[in-house]
């Protein structure tokens, strides 16, 4: 297997080889989590999620070609995993992001794994005609101003600004409201799986950024450790989705950080069903659910600019932001 050395004067003998399988899910979970906690994040990934998350190739990621491993004298410190997708707004978008060791920041590493991203990203796309535009991208927190700093020095600028926001408390909740007529909901089972796949990224078509539709992405979405249709709360209208929040509990996080939080992973509502309160009914009747799986706590993420005012809704149901 080929490997891409890349020496500097502040990181002697550092290799950069590409991901070797499931051995080295560990090694990657045991650096993610050490950067999100230096950097106060409350987040955490297991084994389990990213080998989920990696048991699966599709076009617009394949772990092998798509993720780097920075190792220093046989130790991995950092690595870096890439993926393309059509966005919404016309272009193609490679995109990056990963993580370094804390104590093996500002050695090097950032730069050498992004540098290695981005050639990798040259090297990949005239594989793939298209008349779009495209362009390189790479994510970052604010809690990690170092990794704004080596963006910039790449020539990225900001482009989006996405906040986690959460409900500190789950015992004080709004009473569930009554439906528009004709409206009914239920919780989902898996033989509602693919419908739900398909409303969920079909209400998601003039929303900001590139979502994968692939059944290799359903497949790592349903092999996760954490999926539980139970959980869902899908409006339908006759045999229509017409709306759904898809909520999850992520029991090894909470046990990481010692609390009890249940997600709103993907909050959705199909355009011929919008303005009509099914969002908000879904998210209150979501809280009292989490509740009820004993969950003390509710999270969730948001485009800051979404278009159809996601932030303001989510602060009426008792949500701010937390993280950036």
């Amino acid at each position: 297997m080929k490997t891409h050395r890349t020496a500097t004067a502040t990181t002697p003998g550092l290799v950069l080889r590409p991901y070797a399988g499931e051995a080295d899910i560990p090694a990657i979970a045991r650096i993610r989590n050490a950067e999100w906690e230096a950097d106060g994040l409350k987040a955490r990934t297991s084994i389990e999620e990213l080998a989920a998350e990696y048991g699966h190739v599709s076009d617009g990621f394949d772990p092998v070609r798509d993720i780097r491993l920075a190792v220093v004298d046989g130790t991995a410190v950092g690595f870096c995993m890439s993926d393309w997708a059509d966005a919404t707004d016309g272009v193609r978008e490679y995109r990056s992001r990963g993580a370094v060791e804390p104590a093996w920041r500002r050695r090097g590493i950032g730069t050498a794994l992004l540098a290695d991203a981005e050639e990798r990203a040259r090297g990949l796309a005239p594989a793939h005609p298209t008349d779009r535009p495209r362009i390189l991208g790479t994510i970052s927190n604010d809690t990690n101003p170092g990794a704004a700093v080596l963006a910039e020095r790449f020539g990225y600028g900001t482009a989006r600004w996405f906040f986690d926001m959460e409900r500190p408390s789950l015992a004080d909740l709004p009473d569930i409201a009554p439906l528009p007529a004709g409206i009914e909901v239920r919780t989902a089972t898996e033989e509602d799986t693919r419908a739900i796949w398909d409303a969920d990224h079909e209400a998601f078509r003039d929303h900001w950024g590139g979502h994968d539709p692939s059944d290799a992405n359903l497949r790592r979405w349903t092999s996760a450790p954490e999926f539980d249709p139970s959980l869902f709360l899908l409006a339908w209208d006759g045999t229509e989705i017409a709306a759904g929040v898809l909520n999850a509990i992520y029991p090894w996080e909470n046990e990481e950080l010692g609390i009890q939080r249940g997600w709103l992973d993907s909050v959705f509502t199909r355009r011929p069903w919008r303005r009509r309160g099914l969002a908000r009914a879904l998210i209150v009747r979501s809280l009292h659910l989490l509740r009820e799986r004993g969950m003390t706590s509710a999270a969730l993420g948001v485009d800051a600019d979404n278009p159809s005012g996601a932030l303001g809704l989510y602060e009426s149901a008792g949500f701010s932001v937390t993280e950036k």
